[in-house]
């Protein structure tokens, strides 16, 4: 499917009702409002957007033990995740399809069966049809605790009008074999909601980038201590006051910054990606073509599904 040249797309960089998915998923429609007022055909949201990244809390952890403040901590998170089949996803469906954008949604999933929650991307066509989804592979450090792994079935990746689209969570960003995955799908709007705030997180979106020569959307939520409930406090105490400072950006296959990064504020970042600068960018690396040398190097994908032509 060939694309269109020029493509208008949008970062969403915003604050979560955090634990409360109802008044989340109002948020998120307000904000796919303003994203079709200014005329974007993509969205991205951050990294479990819904009900929110659980920064600073520690769920009580010690290992061989689990304690009741704990367990508490997990069934008010566990609560206002999102399943798939449910009346939060048909609303921002009957959403997305008003607006007629894409919309790739970071979300914490509930698994109805067995009660598992997983740090997923949801992907949504401008129908407001729900398209995909990502499962993160390796949750990080404590996230392993109350998120379970992903597997190759949910690596995506999707042939649009807009162009190919994919992505991996935070730092999936980190296993090269992962990027390669969506590399070999030949992806060209690379999607990186994520958590990390840092300023060397910047260079990982410049190199992906660059090693993958596509367009780059990274997002992250801004939140304040102030933002969590006022039963958390006093877990923060030794906390900033600006817990996540956000850093979303937008970047080309060059490198180059086209917008942001945003730091610690809300907002919507935009930019017209204009399609002939993928192909400039190969003149002298491609990864997956004259630069992947098959004849030394093989990479083997357990269940990657096929690209997959949405029309």
């Amino acid at each position: 499917m060939a694309p269109q040249k020029e493509v208008k797309v949008g970062v969403v960089q915003a604050t979560p009702a955090l634990f409360d998915i109802e008044q989340t998923v109002s948020i998120i429609i307000a904000w796919i409002e303003k994203g079709a007022r200014e005329g974007c055909e993509l969205l991205l949201f951050p990294e479990s957007f819904i009900p929110c990244y659980p920064r600073g809390l520690t769920f009580d952890a010690v290992i061989g033990k689990r304690t009741e403040k704990a367990r508490e901590q997990w069934l008010e998170y566990w609560n206002n995740s999102i399943e798939i089949d449910s009346q939060h996803i048909r609303a921002l469906s009957a959403a997305i399809k008003k607006a007629n954008l894409f919309v790739a949604l970071g979300v914490t999933e509930k698994e109805p069966i067995g009660g598992s929650l997983y740090c997923s991307l949801l992907y949504f066509d401008h129908h407001g049809r729900l398209i995909g989804k990502h499962r993160k592979l390796k949750p990080t450090g404590l996230e392993r605790l109350i998120w379970a792994e992903g597997d190759g079935s949910t690596l995506v990746s999707f042939d649009t009008k807009i162009g190919k689209i994919g992505g991996l969570i935070c730092w999936e960003n980190y296993m090269p074999l992962a990027r390669m995955a969506m590399y070999n799908k030949g992806v060209e709007i690379y999607l990186a909601p994520t958590a990390d705030a840092r300023e060397s997180w910047q260079a990982t979106m410049r190199h992906v980038a660059l090693e993958g020569r596509c367009f780059v959307l990274a997002a992250n939520q801004f939140v304040t201590k102030a933002d969590y409930p006022h039963k958390y406090a006093a877990d923060f105490k030794a906390e900033p006051d600006i817990m996540c400072a956000g850093g979303s950006v937008i970047i080309s296959p060059m490198g180059e910054v086209l917008a942001g990064p945003l730091w610690n504020k809300e907002g919507l970042l935009t930019a017209v990606l204009d399609f002939d600068l993928l192909a400039k960018s190969k003149l002298d690396f491609d990864v997956v073509g004259h630069y992947s040398r098959n004849d030394v190097f093989q990479l083997t994908i357990a269940n990657q599904p096929n690209l997959m032509k949405i029309e």
